[in-house]
């Protein structure tokens, strides 16, 4: 964005899960509200960090010692023109329900559970589900009340909204940890950029920007990675997913454009370029659709000098390590694993792994434990690397092993 000179700056995040006893989540939040400041006085032109939403299970069981602790969190590192917006959810619910948690929330943070408020002319809309991830008839009417307001104060701006689950169909994530509860409310205001968690997915995704109807954002986590493919050989909960603190620092300036970099707090870095936002309010102006994304995406692809090696071999097992896949756009997501019977090319073993995308520092050879095999037979191995939108790799690696007899 040319000359873009922000005027509002704040930090989104979700998933922080304090326990009553300090675990490395404390560490990351504090890391992460100290790091948020550290990018903001960066920028020559608007060095303030004027918010912090937190949108759900900031405490893992809404405990009494958890909230305080996250409470204390808050006021040794939030500094005066800095404004916390919090709102509950499923794990906040899980000590004392909703009812429980909002008090708390009054009590300790001094916040209703819901929130309208103006920052530097900018609307802010944060809403705590009803019960568990479910929003009831009073609080999506609540919703719409305060959207209706906020579009008709300046129908170009972008709105800022804020709930713990995923808009269904929307982020990655949303598929098996959404809630459809808003979207026919949200559908009418196209400025509104919606942040949401409770998935767990990582925010470098590049996924977790979503356009359609408005702008939905995926926030990730600062305790472990949890994916929503349900192939794969690990299972959602990849290798390493505890290496996860991510947060989201969102920048708009006078002329309504936003800016969104997805920052790692492993590494202190942004994950990538930002996201940019030219015209919140006008859906034909949005870049980030799943159809204009997959329509330009491109293939992966094996370098020449790739290897793929098999060690380990046993009777009914072997080893796979190979260099991982690259690509002109961002990141592998993927791989596809298939063994073949070498006698008469049948698919005997089909694997889908992870590419550890997730972690700025990517591993770069992978491996994989194969089990189950046929004593005295002959594989031929073949590896397609996937992007994002599932264009799979221009060439395969490919090789052959044979199972050791008993």
């Amino acid at each position: 964005m040319n000359e873009f000179r922000p005027v509002l700056r704040f930090a989104a995040l979700s998933d922080v899960h304090y326990q009553d006893a300090p675990t490395a989540e404390r560490a990351r939040m504090a890391l992460a509200l100290q790091s948020a400041y550290v990018c903001a006085e960066r920028c020559p032109h608007h060095k303030r960090l004027d918010a912090v939403a937190v949108v759900g299970d900031f405490a893992n069981s809404g405990s009494e010692a958890q909230m305080q602790a996250f409470r204390r969190t808050l006021d040794e590192n939030l500094r005066d023109g800095t404004r916390a917006i919090l709102s509950v959810a499923s794990h906040e619910f899980g000590d004392s329900g909703a009812e429980g948690a909002a008090e708390k929330l009054a009590r300790i943070f001094n916040q209703p559970p819901d929130v309208h408020e103006v920052i530097n002319g900018f609307h802010f809309i944060s809403v705590s589900p009803s019960k568990g991830t479910e929003f009831d008839q009073a609080k999506r009417s609540w919703a719409a009340r305060a959207l209706a307001a906020a579009a008709a104060e300046d129908p170009q701006k972008p709105i800022f909204f804020f709930q713990h689950p995923h808009i269904s169909d929307t982020v990655y994530g949303s598929i098996n940890w959404g809630n459809d509860d808003l979207s026919a409310i949200l559908m009418h205001y196209p400025q509104v950029i919606d942040f949401s968690g409770h998935s767990h997915a990582p925010i470098n995704d590049p996924r977790s920007i979503h356009q359609r109807h408005f702008t939905s954002l995926g926030c990730g986590t600062l305790s472990y990675f949890e994916l929503d493919e349900f192939d794969k050989y690990y299972g959602t909960v990849p290798p390493e997913s505890e290496r996860a603190a991510q947060l989201l620092l969102v920048e708009a300036d006078a002329q309504n454009r936003v800016r969104i970099t997805p920052y790692d707090l492993i590494t202190g870095q942004a994950f990538f370029a930002p996201w940019e936002i030219e015209r919140p309010s006008e859906p034909g102006s949005f870049v980030y659709t799943s159809e204009k994304r997959r329509a330009v995406d491109t293939a992966p692809y094996f370098d020449q000098g790739a290897s793929l090696a098999v060690t380990e071999i046993t009777a009914t097992g072997a080893t796979l390590t190979f260099d991982q896949a690259r690509t002109e756009s961002y990141r592998v997501n993927d791989y596809i694993i298939r063994l073949r019977r070498a006698a008469d090319g049948a698919i005997a073993r089909q694997y889908a792994l992870w590419s550890q995308y997730f972690l700025q520092e990517m591993p770069q050879t992978l491996s994989l434990a194969l089990r189950e095999l046929v004593p005295g037979t002959e594989y031929l191995t073949e590896i397609s690397a996937r992007s994002f939108w599932d264009t799979p790799s221009a060439n395969k690696l490919c090789g052959s092993f044979q199972t050791l007899c008993k």
